[in-house]
């Protein structure tokens, strides 16, 4: 192992390991590894540039301003009415409304942090007042959640995209069936639970609240059939259509429910600049770290050795599938996604992988990642919301994780499950 190895692997292990950002990390690494290359850092400078003035990358800032303007117009709001006309009266009824709501959501910011936030603090008291046990609405908001990176318009099908020069839409096509999977499963777990512990049920709606809930929630309900049908339908890019998802969502805010207000725009903005700034920090700087990993051929190299040793696609998938669910659980999974790009893209290729079905599995990972203990993002936000300890949300949640791993399973070894909406000829 080179020197230039060592600064890229153990190097950024043991910044992360003792606190830095990932961002940061990432750059202090990729500038020790030209030093010690003896090659002007001013390449860090160029390679970040480089990796910021993708177009695609624009749609991460754009689709979580979006998801913003959404959840302070309060469409988050008429979207749980709705959902809750539907199935309130069922067994399980209120946490399916969450699962239901979250569906939906996750069709306009494409972010689990986003869609646990917007509907967890909608449900999770509307759920503990039910008689739900409190640890158990705030892993179904959790798991709820993680539909928002399977879902599109999705952030993490973006950056996957980006990353592995794939064609945006047909990742975002790959996403659907495993998330309907996903959402259909955890129904499954919302009616087990009030079944077992004997959660009563909520009246059901008449046919006139039904009408009105769906009246009220019409504008939420459209956006993702504008953007998703602008998409497919050829009239925009994915980019594009996270603009035309902003403009939507001002206009119905600020000039039909009138919820926004020019006062608080500011904050929403701050507030979306802030979390996709770091997204595109770690993509930026990672463009001269996979450069770096390029050039010393870690990536080929250690496809060739899984190659040598495995042998057997199932198996090789099955050990990245763990490694992966273990990174995620202790890493930031977008960094991830980013860093071991072109490894993971170099042993996609060895095996023979489908790019677009490999997309699907690495994104179904990152989903679940996103919810597994112990620093998923969408935990913390379930604990703030519920304020409960991180330790009895964990152990409230890890029925939602084995079908979550179900999930992934299907998706790794039926090819199909995830590329059955794909279109024909491609």
């Amino acid at each position: 192992m080179t020197a230039i190895t060592l600064c890229l692997t153990a190097g950024f292990a043991g910044l992360v390991a003792i606190g830095f950002p990932f961002a940061i990390a990432i750059a202090l690494c990729v500038t020790a590894a030209l030093l010690v290359a003896d090659i002007e850092p001013a390449f860090l400078a160029q390679s970040v540039l480089s990796g910021a003035q993708s177009f695609s990358l624009l749609a991460i800032p754009l689709f979580m301003l979006a998801g913003g303007l959404m959840t302070a117009g309060g469409l988050s709001q008429r979207l749980v009415d709705f959902a809750g006309t539907l199935v309130r009266h069922r067994t399980g009824g209120l946490a399916m409304v969450a699962v239901l709501s979250a569906l939906i959501f996750s069709a306009i910011s494409g972010s689990a942090p986003a869609t646990t936030a917007a509907i967890g603090s909608i449900l999770i008291p509307a759920m503990a007042r039910a008689g739900y046990d409190r640890a158990f609405a705030a892993s179904i908001a959790v798991s709820a959640g993680v539909l928002g990176p399977l879902i599109p318009p999705s952030i993490a099908f973006v950056i996957w995209g980006i990353v592995a020069e794939q064609s945006i839409g047909r990742l975002f096509l790959s996403g659907i069936v495993p998330g309907l999977a996903l959402a259909a499963g955890l129904l499954v777990m919302c009616w087990v639970h009030a079944k077992r512990n004997r959660v009563p049920k909520l009246p059901r709606a008449t046919l006139a609240e039904t009408w009105s809930a769906f009246h009220r929630g019409k504008w939420a309900l459209l956006s993702p059939a504008i953007v998703l049908g602008g998409i497919y339908g050829g009239v925009f890019t994915p980019t594009e259509a996270a603009a035309i998802s902003c403009l939507y969502a001002l206009i119905i805010g600020l000039f039909v429910e009138r919820q926004l207000t020019w006062r608080g725009l500011p904050d929403i903005f701050a507030e979306a600049m802030k979390t996709s700034a770091i997204v595109c920090a770690i993509i930026a700087v990672s463009t001269g770290f996979g450069i770096l990993v390029a050039q010393e051929q870690v990536a080929t190299r250690f496809a060739a050795w899984m190659a040598a040793n495995i042998g057997e696609k199932w198996l090789a998938l099955a050990i990245l599938n763990i490694a992966f669910f273990l990174l995620a659980a202790v890493m930031d999974e977008l960094a991830i996604v980013v860093i071991l790009g072109p490894m993971l893209i170099a042993i996609a290729n060895r095996f023979g992988v489908d790019p677009i079905h490999f997309g699907a599995i690495i994104v179904t990972n990152v989903a679940i990642g996103m919810a597994a203990p112990p620093i998923g993002y969408c935990l913390f936000i379930g604990m703030a919301i519920s304020g409960l300890s991180l330790a009895r949300i964990s152990r409230a949640i890890w029925p939602q994780i084995l079908v979550m791993l179900a999930v992934l399973f299907l998706t790794t070894y039926i090819p199909e499950f995830a590329l059955m909406l794909q279109p024909k000829g491609r």
